[in-house]
């Protein structure tokens, strides 16, 4: 087992990365939308702006009337490529980093993120890292037999029926939450099963990681460490929690 899982197949539907920042409470992202539309063009040319909106009803009592005030506010800004496929998130929290399918390995996006962290980190100012977490969400379609399909076969971790004789799933939301001693990483699990199609059981496995130790902003050697860990976690999740039958069908 390696730290970098590679699979020919591998049914990763959606990587996030979340670095969470203090920012200056000054920051205002309307202002900031033109200089960082220039500085990432170049790989993310689509820029959309996250808004708020709120609504203020005003009331005259003397002549009995009333009116709605609505007062919007930019609080975030997205920028993606070309194919909508890999996004770039300046939020009031910190920076995102989203990948769609099809998604390759972690290791060929690093610099990506590193070159947009840096954008990021010019322009907001960030005060100081809170936290950094990895999630991966995999949809996973296992093969079934006359309607049925035994999930022992392919989840080493699953939920158990009371009575497995009288009793069939239809249906499970499984979730466990766990910390790693060595690391104090946080890992969040969640298993769901969705409608069958095509003779196969939809199953969504979403591994959350997360390191949430306090960092400086220019520290990329932390973060970077800190992401290699956060993914290492992941990949020792994702390969105990599915047997060898499994990990098969995605090789």
């Amino acid at each position: 087992m390696t730290d970098a899982l590679h699979l020919a197949h591998a049914p990763i539907i959606e990587a996030v990365l979340d670095i969470n920042c203090d920012l200056p409470p000054t920051i205002d992202f309307a202002a900031l939308q033109e200089r960082a539309k220039q500085a990432l063009s170049a790989s993310y040319p689509i820029a959309r702006r996250q808004i708020t909106q709120r609504h203020e009803l005003r009331t005259a009592a003397a002549v009995g009337t009333a009116d709605v005030a609505v007062r919007e506010q930019v609080t975030g800004l997205q920028f993606l490529h070309t194919d909508e496929k890999q996004i770039v998130q300046f939020r009031s929290a910190g920076y995102t980093f989203n990948r769609l399918a099809p998604y390759s390995s972690l290791d060929d996006y690093l610099a990506d993120i590193e070159w947009s962290w840096n954008i990021f980190r010019e322009l907001t100012r960030p005060v100081q890292i809170r936290a950094i977490g990895l999630r991966f969400i995999n949809r996973i379609l296992l093969p079934m037999t006359g309607g049925g399909v035994d999930l022992s076969e392919y989840l080493r971790l699953s939920p158990q029926l009371a009575d497995g004789k009288t009793l069939e799933f239809v249906g499970f939301m499984h979730q466990h939450v766990a910390v790693e001693v060595a690391t104090e990483n946080q890992v969040n699990v969640n298993l769901v099963t969705q409608l069958p199609e095509n003779d196969q059981l939809p199953i969504i496995l979403d591994i959350e990681t997360s390191d949430q130790r306090n960092r400086l902003p220019e520290d990329w050697q932390g973060v970077r460490e800190a992401i290699v860990s956060l993914r290492s976690l992941k990949n020792r999740v994702f390969e105990r929690t599915l047997t060898e039958e499994c990990l098969n069908l995605f090789r």
